[in-house]
């Protein structure tokens, strides 16, 4: 905080004494800044439109499933590009409720798909069950994904 006071109270100085030269460069600064604002923003709207498109579909399988991963996982990627990478965190919830059912902790797992996935691919996979509330039963509650995260081939 101290720090951008005095770096203002410098550009504020140099303002004063070099108007025409600081006014220059803090302009081609500011367009700078813009252009790259701008670029990010529209990097991130178009990735947000992409995982619109993804169809991730979690469902308790013990029996599909291996018993230490009972978690059937379907993605299916209905973007137009290769999807790259995939990360999201999964949501336990008694169906019809929205309180959240897993144990509150600070490493609670990032689970993640596997390869590339081409436009039209699907992947299916095994997964673990996130750490649960005491008391509750995987067999009973609805798996969502939330909080994904993706990077998508150009």
């Amino acid at each position: 905080m101290l720090i951008g006071v005095l770096l203002l109270l410098v550009w504020l100085g140099l303002l004063l004494r070099y108007p025409d030269k600081v006014a220059t460069v803090s302009l081609a600064a500011a367009f700078g800044v813009a252009l790259i604002a701008a670029g990010t923003l529209w990097q991130e709207r178009r990735t947000a439109q992409h995982l619109a498109q993804l169809e991730l579909r979690l469902r308790h399988a013990p029996d599909e499933c291996p018993a230490d991963r009972p978690l059937a996982v379907h993605l299916h990627n209905g973007s137009r590009l290769p999807l790259l990478e995939l990360r999201w965190q999964v949501s336990a919830r008694v169906p019809g409720d929205s309180v959240e059912l897993n144990e509150d902790r600070y490493d609670m797992p990032h689970y993640s798909a596997s390869g590339p996935l081409q436009p039209g691919g699907d992947w299916h996979a095994c997964l673990p069950l996130p750490p649960l509330r005491h008391g509750y039963r995987a067999q009973s509650l609805e798996f969502h994904a939330e909080r994904l995260d993706g990077r998508f081939a150009d």
